[in-house]
């Protein structure tokens, strides 16, 4: 039997590695027969538009492998029961099992499979609608604090190196030819 290997996390930040969870993975699925390929990619699973995910499902339907791994449900998918389960459809369909390797009972050859997948996909979605609520809620703290919130603009940055500049006793037309911008622009940066 042949086995894809697919391994997602959100960011790398915290800790978070697909490698951790491709080297257990890679054990289990050579239990179950030769790895194929083993897909890994650093993406929220909230989205649909996945690179890795959408060659997993490509080469299914080209039925270049039998059995799809994966550490965990919402490793695979967090957005939502029905789109979770037409993936799981969609690989069953094309003759691809799937095996969740911290779930024992999310088999695609067990009786409550998709019973089990609907429970857990709507958990999924849950946990992604509660992270994304606490995020707002810490942006709204912060911007009710003051807190100027995004990465700063570039004309935010061009005049605070006008200024730098200007303080360190250029003249205009320099600061101009050194930034790519109008001696009036300096002007105008330089007395805001």
């Amino acid at each position: 039997m042949r086995v894809a290997i697919y391994a997602r996390v959100s960011t790398r930040d915290k800790g978070q590695d697909p490698e951790n969870q491709v080297h257990q993975l890679r054990e289990f699925a050579e239990k179950h027969g030769t790895i194929y390929k083993v897909f890994t990619e650093e993406v929220s699973g909230g989205k649909s538009d996945r690179t890795e995910f959408k060659q997993l499902l490509l080469e299914a339907y080209q039925k270049k492998f039998d059995l799809v791994v994966f550490w965990r449900l919402d490793r695979f998918s967090r957005e939502g029961a029905l789109p979770t389960l037409k993936y799981l459809k969609e690989l069953r369909d094309h003759g691809v099992n799937y095996k969740s390797f911290t779930e024992p009972y999310l088999d695609s050859l067990g009786p409550f499979g998709d019973v089990i997948v609907s429970m857990l996909a709507t958990i999924a979605a849950q946990d992604l609608i509660k992270i994304s609520e606490n995020t707002r809620a810490a942006l709204a703290k912060k911007k009710a604090a003051g807190m100027k919130l995004g990465a700063p603009t570039k004309a935010s940055v061009v005049v605070e190196q006008a200024r730098d500049l200007k303080a360190q006793g250029k003249s205009n037309g320099f600061i101009a030819r050194t930034l790519g911008i109008s001696p009036s622009t300096v002007a105008k940066y330089i007395t805001a």
